[in-house]
């Protein structure tokens, strides 16, 4: 428990050597610009005259940047603001009562715990986050018993949040098909049958040039539905870092590894990192949409062609994410790279 980040970098004065990052990875002192060109798109829209303009912005902007942002998509700002709030209390909670859920168990359901990242093969290097795991909220009656009481109503809201979350994917995912010219309901139950909500504590930080909060990498899965309170989050685009402004009450949409292989390359996964401030803390909920683990995951027949090979090899979810572990561990590239043929 006290090793949670949370727990004493108010008490410290300079990072700690253990989460001090290589050199070359470190974000620097060197101010990163924002992206304004970022889509955010009005999903009001998706119903009148405007639709197909919509979905080909959508398709554009996971082309060019793998994420775009999303507004009036359904989800009551109130059962937003309620869910960030409840988070926020968990974190604020006295240690003793945040203790009984602390575990590095990860076939754990729910769990709070500290995270690390690799960033070299051969060092491993603390990053300046807290996280709340909520695994396999696709079966609310079952997980949702595991996780906190306190604060009340925890259980109801952030729950609800993930059902009303899971509802607004599958829309996501239906104007994908729509764009890629793919059947409507592809990803049907199997390919976007996961879900898994992270949610992400950065504490501030005395020496934000030194620490990452999550390293660069990329998701995946299929989708990435992420709400931040304040800024923190940058993509590398055009061989530089930016920085994604957020919008109050947006989402923003990701594309995930998995999805980039169904695509057949049409659509990005983004690389993206999250950076600290001095003043102060940085909360974002964070929901995976996957397939199941026996999911074959290829390239849609409907995409490949003459003109148009496969550009990767076809594998199951459960080992794209073991191999995603292990690319992740070492020298030799990202899983993507690794199934291309």
């Amino acid at each position: 428990m006290s090793n949670l980040v949370s727990s004493w970098s108010k008490n410290v004065q300079a990072v700690p050597a253990s989460y001090v990052l290589p050199e070359e990875k470190r974000p620097g002192d060197i101010p990163v610009p924002l992206c304004h060109d970022i889509p955010v798109v009005d999903l009001a829209r998706v119903e009148g005259l405007g639709r197909y303009e919509l979905v080909q912005t959508m398709m554009k902007a996971s082309q060019d940047f793998g994420i775009f942002q999303v507004i009036n998509h359904r989800i009551p700002e109130e059962l937003m603001n309620d869910a960030m709030s409840l988070c926020k209390e968990f974190f604020d909670m006295p240690a003793e009562e945040k203790a009984v859920y602390y575990s590095e168990d990860k076939t754990k359901s729910f769990r709070l715990y500290t995270s690390q990242f690799s960033s070299e093969a051969s060092k491993v290097v603390s990053s300046w986050r807290d996280t709340l795991h909520h695994d396999s909220c696709h079966h609310l009656e079952e997980t949702i018993q595991s996780w906190p009481e306190k604060p009340a109503r925890y259980r109801e809201v952030v729950g609800t949040y993930a059902a009303e979350v899971k509802k607004l994917s599958s829309r996501i995912l239906d104007l994908i098909c729509e764009g890629l010219g793919i059947e409507l309901g592809y990803f049907g139950d199997e390919l976007s049958k996961t879900q898994l909500l992270l949610v992400n504590h950065y504490p501030p930080c005395p020496d934000p040039s030194l620490v990452l909060g999550v390293g660069g990498h990329k998701d995946s899965r299929i989708l990435t539905l992420l709400q931040q309170d304040a800024y923190g989050l940058q993509i590398f685009n055009d061989g530089k870092w930016v920085g994604v402004e957020p919008i109050p009450n947006a989402f923003l949409i990701g594309i995930n590894d998995q999805l980039e292989i169904i695509s057949n390359g049409k659509l990005k996964s983004a690389l993206h990192r999250a950076v600290t401030n001095t003043s102060t803390a940085r909360m974002s909920l964070v929901n995976f949409i996957g397939p199941s683990l026996q999911s074959i995951i290829e390239p849609a027949e409907a995409l490949v062609s003459e003109s148009n090979p496969k550009l990767f090899k076809p594998i199951s979810s459960k080992d794209y994410h073991e191999l995603y572990m292990v690319a992740a561990r070492g020298p030799k590239g990202s899983a993507l790279d690794l199934l291309k043929l």
